[in-house]
């Protein structure tokens, strides 16, 4: 399957590209050999880029491959996906008919928005639609690669959207192993439409650039003989190409010229050559015009302003009829003008010199005339906004509602850049409209918040009725959290909360009511994140009664206290209560109800609770695809499953989170995923990998937030004492318990240092100076009072108490560590139980106890534990084989999903979709699978992976389609 629909509209033979189009080809060959490439045709206009590529598509390696070609240009310069759609329309998969199409089975369904004229029919809009799209549009081109090696060629690729761009960009990180060759040819006089992201793209380490330079005198000899058909005297090709700067288009159109006048390519010629010069394009088109009636003109003219159109609107735009509409169009092929297969000009220079030729007010005038034409005929509104773009000027009234209608759809398809460039448009001619700034703002939020944050501020201060100003203030405040500023957050939605309850009374009705909790549920959110709020929305929160959790607000309100509530420590029953009515509804829960709600729960051991909840939340995660709340999602369960001695399922999440954050643009900004990570790879016997983590950790004024900066601080100081270096783990866990009681956290279940610290005295026989920190642990537990928090309480106790009386709290530490989920804390208290029996002459007690404590620490993953119990277990004089790593411990985390979802039953297409890989990739995966596991088939994989019945957390494949993003 070849799409060749490409002319450069200037016949004749390639000259001088010989070396550029066998580079070309050679990179093909390799594609089809199944080696990707990227190529980049660089050079200005006329250079011959779009020439060379028409030969390139001729040639025997191309026959051999599927070939789609795309044009992006002028009219729909930034247009969503107009790229995309330039390269894939020929295949005709957005018509209702196709959807049905093997090329679109699978997760190549998601391509649909981009590739649809009127996307977005199905439903309300949504900006996360992003990575569903660009997840589909990858699986579209997998399945075309399925049929055999794919060649794509996007020409002009200076106006391509910033969509499309991220696409290929998507595509290329990905394409390591597929029969791929992307081409891409771009006008280096042009400023690109999206240079950012056009950057990456030539930043790819496959890239390779061809620069076209300008003909030689040779080939513009050349050149010169297939249009004479007579001997070329040297010193006339050299003018030539001189007065052209060696430029093919314009070298062409001169030689033509100059044939037309008569003139020989000899000495008497060069005169000849200076008279028309390197402006013969322009002066061509110019001359046409005026050897020809006006309508020629107009016809051209219209053509240049609407690109390849049907006759009735060509005609309807230049006031011609139709038949002389297709007059017209003879005359300008014949006069080269326009394209000899295809209904436009033949060049963009050749467009350049046509539009010039008309004016700059009549050509604005034709623009906007064009825009109401295609309006009128019931096209796309972004086709008819990407016309209204091009006019100088303030936007008429009725453009507002066009562009407004564009933004859309733009939104539909996951395009927030194109969105924006509509939205900027009706801003200009509506610089004080609230319904200019607001959906602006949500366009702008991901993409660049600092903006939309700009755009939030003028809003509240044009809304004049609180009841208004309200949800700006809320957006104001949750865009605020993406570039931590809390504080700014927190003060302007104090102000609106202050305005909205003096203007609704004490009893305000059912409507304004949940207005009022959205706007404190959107001030808890934003205050609770950092140390300098906290306090200030912990006072606020105290005084306002629990809502009864009715409503979608009301739930997430009462989600967002009951992290207060487990912050204060005080009541568990209360708490949990709180967290249950905030999930107690079938309605749709939003993520920060799910994700705040499990938290809470799972300070409270409340296992089940807290796991359905945190599943709810990444199935919606994966629903939306929302990365960033995926990652942190998926990082806390890591975090939550460890707390419950899961560690292996703790480090697929964990993986999984790292990975997904890998090539994130704003990976800067989260610490959880590494955090989890290290605090697993500490238990599972590798400190020194966890530290490297750690200190890649660059995110901004990290010792300034609640929760982040404390689960880091734990896991470098356990990091530190698993190295050997007390001093510094006492140090850092030491600085934790004073940001946590500056914080005002006083739960003991979220990050017990005093527990920590009380170990790492003992250890280095300074118990006598733990005596605070125990009292302190032991009061926070009796408030908390859970199983866990009593028996972390009575092991700090036992670990700093000599004799008898330490072992007594040790003991009570197993009791109530048995009873609770924390596996892996039980297991640490039974070996610390087994060392004290051990060391006070009791080795048939400490046996038992050190036996104990293998077994759980085995069970639960925790093989630095597991290995030091059985080195003291021997030492008591037990016997007991050496703890060695499970060969499932060799497997990296892709290679462990890969291998649990094959034990399932999932097939390798099915895997690779989930994965985001390529279906070779999962065989490679596997194979080294079945060589690190000794197994021979896929039958076998689940007996030796123990595959626990929770799903294997895993990243789906929209998540890969950040990559690039923002």
């Amino acid at each position: 399957m070849v799409d060749r629909k490409i002319d450069s509209g200037l016949p004749g033979a390639l000259v001088g590209r010989a070396a550029e189009l066998a580079a070309l080809t050679a990179h093909a060959e390799a594609a089809y050999n199944g080696r990707s490439g990227l190529v980049v045709l660089s050079g200005p206009a006329g250079i011959g880029k779009t020439s060379l590529l028409r030969a390139f598509l001729d040639s025997d390696v191309c026959r051999k491959m599927t070939v789609l070609h795309g044009t992006c240009g002028e009219v729909v310069a930034g247009a969503g996906y107009s790229g995309v759609r330039a390269l894939f329309g020929g295949l005709g998969l957005s018509a209702e008919e196709a959807q049905d199409s093997p090329l679109l089975r699978g997760s190549a369904r998601r391509a649909l928005p981009a590739l649809s004229p009127h996307p977005g029919e199905e439903g309300p809009p949504t900006a996360a639609s992003v990575y569903p799209v660009l997840h589909g549009l990858y699986w579209l081109a997998a399945n075309l690669m399925a049929q055999g090696p794919l060649v794509l060629v996007l020409d002009d690729v200076h106006w391509c959207d910033e969509r499309s761009l991220r696409w290929i960009d998507f595509l290329l990180r990905r394409a390591d192993e597929l029969p791929l060759l992307v081409v891409l040819a771009q006008r280096t006089e042009e400023e690109p439409v999206a240079p950012a992201t056009l950057a990456d793209i030539l930043a790819q380490p496959r890239s390779s650039v061809i620069r076209l330079d300008p003909l030689t005198d040779t080939e513009v000899a050349e050149m010169a003989r297939q249009v004479f058909a007579a001997p070329v005297a040297h010193s006339f090709a050299g003018r030539a190409a001189a007065v052209c700067g060696g430029n093919p288009l314009t070298v062409a159109r001169l030689l033509r010229e100059l044939r037309a006048k008569g003139v020989s390519p000899d000495e008497s010629g060069l005169r000849e050559i200076a008279e028309v010069g390197s402006c013969v394009v322009a002066l061509s088109v110019r001359a046409l015009f005026d050897a020809r009636p006006d309508w020629v003109r107009d016809v051209a003219t219209a053509i240049a302003v609407l690109g390849e159109e049907d006759v009735e609107h060509i005609g309807a735009l230049a006031g011609v009829p139709a038949a002389r509409v297709a007059e017209a169009v003879e005359l300008l092929r014949g006069a080269e003008v326009m394209a000899p297969d295809r209904a436009d000009l033949a060049h963009d220079v050749v467009r350049s010199a046509v539009l010039e030729a008309a004016g700059d007010k009549p050509l604005a005038e034709l623009r906007a005339r064009a825009a109401l034409l295609l309006s009128d005929a019931g096209r796309p509104a972004e086709e008819v906004a990407n016309q209204v773009l091009l006019v100088p000027g303030t936007p008429q009234p009725w453009m507002g509602w066009v562009l407004r209608e564009a933004a859309v759809q733009a939104e539909h398809r996951g395009a927030p850049e194109a969105a924006a460039r509509y939205l900027y448009r009706v801003l200009e001619a509506e610089p004080d409209s609230l319904s200019a700034h607001v959906p602006l703002a949500k366009a702008l939020a991901e993409i660049n918040p600092t903006e939309a944050i700009r755009l939030l501020r003028r809003a509240l201060t044009l809304a004049t009725d609180v009841r208004t100003k309200a949800p700006i203030a809320v957006q104001f405040g949750l865009t605020c959290l993406t570039v931590q500023q809390s504080p700014t957050a927190v003060r302007v939605l104090s102000e609106v909360l202050d305005e909205l309850e003096a203007e609704l009374g004490p009893d305000p009705d059912p409507r304004d009511r949940e207005l009022r909790t959205l706007v404190q549920s959107a001030l808890l959110i934003s205050g609770s994140d950092e140390k300098a709020t906290i306090h200030t929305v912990r006072e606020r929160f105290a005084r306002i009664p629990e809502p009864s959790g009715d409503t979608p607000a009301q739930r997430q309100l009462l989600a967002m206290m009951t992290v207060l509530s487990a912050m204060e420590g005080r009541s568990v029953r209360r708490t949990v209560e709180q967290a249950q009515r905030a999930l107690g509804s079938s309605d749709r829960l939003d993520n920060w109800s799910l994700l705040f709600s499990a938290f809470t729960l799972g300070l409270a051991d409340e296992v089940e609770g807290a796991m359905e909840a945190l599943d709810h939340a990444l199935r919606q995660g994966q629903d939306n695809a929302a990365v960033w709340s995926y990652v942190i999602t998926l990082s806390y369960r890591a975090m939550l499953l460890h707390g419950f001695g899961a560690i292996p399922d703790a480090l697929a999440d964990a993986q999984t989170a790292v990975e997904i954050i890998g090539e994130e643009r704003w990976s800067g900004n989260v610490t959880m995923p590494q955090t989890a990570l290290a605090t697993i790879l500490i238990d599972r016997g590798e400190p020194e990998r966890a530290e490297e983590l750690l200190a890649a950790v660059t995110r901004p004024n990290l010792d300034g937030f609640v929760m982040e900066y404390h689960w880091y601080l734990m896991a470098r100081a356990r990091a530190r004492w698993a190295l050997g270096d007390g001093a510094t783990a006492l140090r850092l866990l030491l600085d934790c318990g004073a940001s946590l009681e500056d914080s005002g956290f006083a739960n003991p279940a979220f990050v017990p240092w005093w527990t920590e610290a009380a170990c790492v005295l003992a250890a280095e026989k300074r118990a006598d100076e733990a005596r605070d920190l125990v009292e302190h642990g032991a009061e926070l537990a009796r408030r908390w009072s859970t199983p866990r928090a009593f028996g972390l309480a009575a092991l700090a106790r036992g670990v700093t108490t000599p004799g008898e009386a330490g072992i007594g709290y040790l003991t009570e530490a197993v009791e109530h560590l048995s009873g609770s989920p924390a596996r892996a804390e039980h297991a640490r208290a039974e070996f610390l139980l087994g060392g004290a029996l051990l060391d006070i002459g009791r080795p048939r007690d400490a046996r038992e106890r050190l036996r104990s404590a293998v077994d759980l620490a085995q069970g639960c993953g925790a093989l630095a534990l597991a290995k030091d119990a059985r080195n003291r277990l021997v030492a008591a004089g037990g016997r007991m084989r050496e703890i060695t790593a499970s060969p499932v411990d060799l497997l990296t985390g892709t290679e462990r999903k890969v291998a649990q979802m094959a034990s399932r039953g999932a097939g390798n297409r099915e895997i690779a979709e989930s994965l985001f890989v390529t279906v070779r990739t999962v065989e490679t995966h596997l194979t080294s699978v079945y060589r690190k596991l000794s197994v021979g088939q896929r039958g076998e994989l689940a007996a030796v992976l123990n595959t626990p019945s929770r799903p294997d957390p895993q990243a789906p494949a929209w998540v890969f389609a950040s990559r690039g993003r923002r």
